[in-house]
């Protein structure tokens, strides 16, 4: 049940990478954007590794504070989520 678990988050913080990426190809090129509320919400509920490394190696959206904020929360519950899986 662990791996199935661990896999899980992996799979979810490679989808929010991906998500976070397409959005700053977008904004590059001036085309529909992904909602703000949604880049946030993934990094909360589990993306929060996807969405920081996102924001490092792509360059997006690290001048708004709150995105650093709503990485590092998603960092911690992605630490309590990887907690609770090892136990």
């Amino acid at each position: 049940m662990r791996e199935i678990l661990l896999f899980i988050l992996t799979v979810w913080n490679i989808i929010v990478f991906a998500v976070y990426a397409v959005d700053k190809r977008r904004a590059q090129r001036h085309a529909w954007r992904v909602p703000e509320k949604l880049l946030v919400m993934q990094a909360i509920l589990g993306g929060g590794f996807g969405a920081f490394l996102a924001g490092k190696i792509c360059h997006h959206k690290t001048r708004k504070w709150y995105f650093w904020l709503t990485w590092l929360v998603g960092l911690l519950i992605d630490l309590g989520l990887l907690v609770l899986i090892l136990r």
